[in-house]
């Protein structure tokens, strides 16, 4: 067992080090949300953490938006952690000297609404009636989620920020952000991600939220805290992280060994018998321990009604508005978010006149990539983020 000084020095290396959890009330009423499903929400509380130090000019923030089961907590170790807890899920791109430097950057993160990490969502309690909104929280999309961002950036006193980072539904956040506040952010840097989900993607968040629905425990979204529908959380994770992955990542890992024998057991009860199956329900059991299924219901379903070019007409309408640059990346071995979707983001920038950097990375980590290849997001992130900067401060310089 780690001794306390060996935690500690694990948790220095982390980059920034012990960090907090901090909460902001928002949209408190008469100033609700205005959703766009209709109808208005508020207050609303936000989780979020911060990492490095905001320059006099406030020119030099960076905000990350997480992905589907993602929270605020990108980086650092908590105070109170015990030697089984992990960094944040970015921790090895965010700090002093990396990627997101903190000696440079001022980077923001916060758990999206509808989520389950602290901002508000369906396990939050209804000030109006004292209990869960469970199910009976309003329907919430991509848009109302930036929204929220939006008005968070607002309440730090940062009117623009240097640049929008995410992948996955993140990514979709950061194309959202740069279509419904143009003049807000300097930067957007989309990572596998698209302007629209697929008819693939949409049928895998439907058979994951069958799961759910579909297990007793679920009790139409009625579940008390703590309870719920385990198993078919646990199998719509499942099901999601094969997503996550790619053929080459599989057979790397795992291949057809068997788990505990040498040869086949030829029975039919075991649920495990090859590495493969065994990976798989540690990740469903390991997942129902910390996210809320009323939760994914609703994100896999804001992520489902994400798509700029039925809302605007056309991905040039959509971008067209902001002035800021773009860097649009996606892995040769992602079947959830292929190339081929990134590149359609791009000559639509192109179209418009944007200043638009694209690269196709080669990984043979599937969609999971972006949260693998620290190293090659570094690469392209650090010149990225290095010109916008430059540019920002000589815009910014005082006349002689």
């Amino acid at each position: 067992m780690a001794t306390q000084q060996e935690l500690s020095e694990t948790r220095q290396d982390s980059g920034v080090g012990i960090v907090q959890t901090r909460l902001a009330t928002l949209f408190a009423p008469p100033n609700w949300l205005k959703l766009a499903g209709g109808g208005e929400l508020g207050p609303i509380q936000v989780a979020y953490e911060t990492y490095g130090a905001l320059t006099p000019a406030k020119d030099n923030a960076i905000f990350i938006c997480h992905a589907l089961t993602g929270d605020a907590h990108a980086a650092g170790y908590y105070e109170d952690d015990d030697e089984k807890a992990k960094p944040g899920w970015w921790d090895d791109l965010i700090g002093p000297g990396r990627t997101l430097d903190t000696d440079k950057y001022y980077v923001i993160c916060a758990n999206v609404l509808g989520g389950c990490q602290g901002t508000t969502g369906p396990g939050s309690i209804n000030p109006e009636t004292n209990q869960s909104y469970r199910l009976g929280f309003p329907f919430i999309t991509v848009g109302d989620i930036v929204e929220v961002h939006s008005a968070l950036t607002k309440h730090l006193g940062i009117d623009q920020l240097l640049a929008v980072i995410g992948g996955s539904l993140g990514g979709m956040q950061v194309l959202e952000w740069a279509t419904r506040f143009p003049d807000q952010l300097r930067g957007a840097i989309c990572l596998a991600s698209a302007a629209q989900l697929s008819a693939q993607g949409i049928a895998f968040n439907a058979v994951g939220r069958r799961a759910i629905k579909t297990d007793p425990e679920f009790k139409d979204g009625e579940y008390e805290v703590g309870a719920g529908p385990r198993y078919g959380l646990a199998l719509a994770r499942m099901i999601a992280h094969i997503t996550y992955l790619s053929d080459q990542s599989i057979e790397m890992k795992f291949g057809r060994r068997l788990q505990d024998h040498d040869t086949f057991t030829y029975e039919m009860l075991p649920e495990v018998e090859f590495q493969v199956e065994s990976y798989l329900h540690y990740q469903g059991k390991r997942f129902v321990e910390r996210f809320d299924a009323n939760s994914y219901l609703y994100l896999t379903r804001a992520m489902d009604y994400f798509d700029l070019l039925s809302q605007h007409g056309s991905l040039v309408n959509a971008l067209g508005k902001t002035d800021a640059r773009f860097l649009i990346a996606s892995y040769d071995s992602d079947w959830l978010f292929t190339t081929t979707q990134s590149k359609e983001i791009v000559r639509a920038l192109i179209e418009c006149g944007k200043h638009v950097s694209f690269i196709e990375l080669k990984s043979p980590f599937g969609h999971d990539s972006f949260l693998i290849e620290i190293e090659q997001l570094n690469k392209m992130i650090t010149p990225f983020l290095e010109q916008a900067y430059s540019t920002c401060l000589a815009e910014n310089k005082p006349a002689s």
